[in-house]
């Protein structure tokens, strides 16, 4: 059985992925880390900087480590207030992971992409796994580069790097964590709250997104796949369902009359305007099945009946 580590266990993706993992892999061979003193989950738990290599490697040496799921990462648009940092954290900490899987330390990767790699040129309606590509925040940049650099480690050194392209995430574990599409989580808290929600993009303004579940299940799926499978050496393509503002709002209206979303955008909308409407996903659904399992009505009942508000 491999021992596993994550990476950046403690954020949105990490915290739910390494419930879904524990399912399979027992407790001494399950491993998380990030720069929290301490964890939310009673896994075993160390903290790790993902930019000191030393460290990094010392730790997947001592426990034996060979499969890695790298999630540290600083988000779109928290990361354009700082953008020397985000570059450093996200190239920096993946390069890292990279080398050390070269060095075949480890034996297998998964690191996750974003739709921010697309640009105010690409297609906008489903949006192909191949086209015009150019970033306008310092995340998509990073994520772009990073695709880059798995498919020139995969075909150069022999790697087994996997990645998702992924689309906004819309889950109930983790309290946003500086994302543009972070509305999207955001706007179920205050529904749950009884609050009224002030929303900073405008009200017509479709994004892809996917549900947590759908998203850890992608990536199990993907890693699971056999190796020679897969076509995509860069980061698959993968989205859920397509959704606005406004549509949400709708959704929850449904359930509560009395809820109100008022509009007003800030420099967030920019970015959103630089992403696709939709994605097409073929590859993903071609070379390892994948096949999402909530469109948006599933997903706000499941966020309405799991969301706990203290």
């Amino acid at each position: 059985m491999s021992r596993v580590l994550i990476v950046g266990s403690e954020g949105q993706i990490g915290s739910q992925l390494s419930k879904e993992l524990s399912k399979e892999i027992d407790f001494d061979n399950l491993f998380l880390s990030d720069i929290c003193d301490e964890s939310k989950s009673d896994l075993k738990y160390f903290r790790l900087d993902a930019l000191s290599y030393d460290d990094l490697k010392k730790n997947i040496l001592d426990n034996d480590i060979s499969e890695v799921y790298h999630l540290a990462a600083i988000l779109s648009a928290k990361g354009e207030k700082d953008p020397m940092l985000t570059w450093n954290l996200n190239m920096n900490s993946l390069f890292n992971i990279l080398n050390l899987a070269k060095e075949k330390i480890i034996k297998k990767v998964f690191w996750p992409s974003s739709i921010a790699v697309f640009g105010d040129h690409s297609s906008k309606n489903n949006t192909p796994q191949f086209t015009d590509k150019e970033p306008i925040t310092v995340y998509g940049i990073s994520k772009l580069a990073g695709e880059n650099w798995c498919k020139y480690y995969n075909e150069r050194y022999g790697t087994d790097v996997r990645s998702l392209r992924f689309p906004g995430v819309i889950s109930y574990n983790t309290l946003p964590g500086g994302g543009t599409t972070d509305y999207a989580n955001d706007i179920f808290h205050s529904f749950k709250s009884g609050k009224n929600y002030n929303c900073y993009l405008k009200e017509n303004t479709i994004l892809p997104m996917i549900y947590i579940d759908d998203a850890i299940n992608g990536i199990v799926k993907l890693m699971e796949s056999p190796k020679d499978n897969l076509r995509i050496k860069s980061s698959y393509n993968i989205s859920g369902f397509s959704t606005s503002p406004k549509m949400i709002a709708e959704e929850l209206k449904n359930i509560n009359k009395e809820f109100k979303v008022e509009y007003k955008s800030d420099f967030r909308q920019i970015i959103a305007d630089s992403w696709p409407n939709s994605i097409k996903d073929k590859y993903a659904r071609e070379d390892w099945d994948w096949k999402e399992n909530f469109d948006l009505k599933k997903t706000v009942k499941e966020m309405i009946s799991k969301l706990n508000i203290r």
